[in-house]
């Protein structure tokens, strides 16, 4: 007798299952914790962190140019004139203050 040519449904089966099992992998490497729309993410936030840092580090370099401005190494009369002004309300003899 021969075999007739209706696929069986151990084959039918074997197929559903490897259907689904590369639909999920690929939804997975797509939309995954570790897919390409994450990295894609974490990239972007990568380059914003380093606008951050390279901001943070020109604060910092002003900062520090401030301080050692007013370290006893080096003085610098206009900034020392603007801080005494600016914190401690000093003014000088020859000047009249208007409110």
């Amino acid at each position: 007798m021969s075999r007739s040519s209706k696929p069986s449904i151990g084959s039918f089966t074997f197929f559903v299952v490897a259907f689904a099992l590369g639909a999920y992998f690929t939804f997975a490497a797509v939309q995954g914790d570790f897919g390409l729309f994450r990295r894609v993410e974490i990239q972007a936030e990568a380059e914003e962190l380093r606008l951050d840092l390279d901001r943070l580090n020109l604060e910092i370099a002003e900062i520090e140019n401030l301080t050692h401005r007013l370290s006893d190494d080096y003085l610098d009369l206009d900034l020392l004139d603007e801080q005494a002004r600016a914190v401690l309300g000093l003014l000088r003899a020859d000047e009249i203050v208007i409110q």
